[in-house]
């Protein structure tokens, strides 16, 4: 499985997104009309409301923010992991795409992230353009071809084209023995943790564990054996985030 592509040249993702705004409460006027209209769309029962819903917000491009991006790719051995962090969306964003419009541009190169289809892929191109940022080619995807996109989403990889459910990323970590990447926080406490703790780098280690599981769950489909943590780098700060 997957033994067409090169695993060096695959750029292996993972984001951490949060409401833009930290309470309901906090929403412009304006924004805080267009929720109230998307959580009549959310209502599964009859005490939701526009308030209690606004957890969600994070997981919509348009109510949301990125604050953390990290990358992992294979090279001469070794799993390379670099964070992109911060509190101002726009300057990780472009941190982001210079890396890779450099390194990552080619059409031999491949994205790949869990339910990164639906969820990394689109939220991290719609950000971009709320910035007002070029997309970087791997990402502008408009009028391209189904077999044109080299996007590898190892969720949908899982379905083998049955579509009936939802396989998280914990649960197929824990089929595959590899190491849980939600042994300390997990997605629904993200909001908190930035918002309430101001707990940054804790996002950021936790980001970082899903990317590498990733990468171990991709060597994994192709049958081979799961890098291991003696031969993980983490380039840079491993924080990774950015003091403006």
């Amino acid at each position: 499985m997957l033994d067409h592509i090169q695993s060096n040249k695959v750029l292996f993702l993972d984001i951490e997104t949060v409401p833009q705004w930290p309470s309901y409460d906090d929403l412009p006027a304006d924004f805080k009309k267009l929720w109230e209209h998307k959580a009549d769309t959310l209502k599964r029962a009859p005490d939701e409301t526009a308030e209690t819903l606004y957890r969600k917000a994070g997981i919509y491009a348009e109510f949301s923010k990125i604050i953390c991006i990290s990358a992992a790719y294979f090279h001469a051995g070794q799993l390379r992991v670099k964070s992109f962090a911060g509190d101002d969306e726009k300057e990780l964003l472009c941190r982001f795409a210079v890396m890779v419009n450099q390194f990552f541009r080619d059409s031999d190169y491949y994205l790949a992230a869990h339910n990164g289809k639906e969820f990394d892929f689109p939220v991290i191109a719609r950000r971009m353009l709320v910035n007002g940022l070029t997309l970087p080619k791997t990402f502008d995807i408009a009028g391209h071809k189904p077999w044109e996109i080299s996007h590898i989403d190892t969720m949908e990889l899982w379905k083998f084209g049955d579509y009936k459910s939802f396989t998280s990323l914990t649960l197929l970590a824990t089929l595959f023995g590899l190491p849980t990447p939600k042994d300390d926080i997990n997605g629904s406490e993200v909001a908190s943790v930035y918002w309430i703790e101001h707990d940054l780098a804790r996002i950021v280690k936790y980001c970082q564990k899903d990317t590498v599981t990733v990468a171990r769950l991709f060597q994994k489909y192709r049958g081979e054996k799961p890098v291991s943590e003696s031969d993980i780098v983490i380039v840079g700060d491993s924080s990774g985030i950015y003091d403006s």
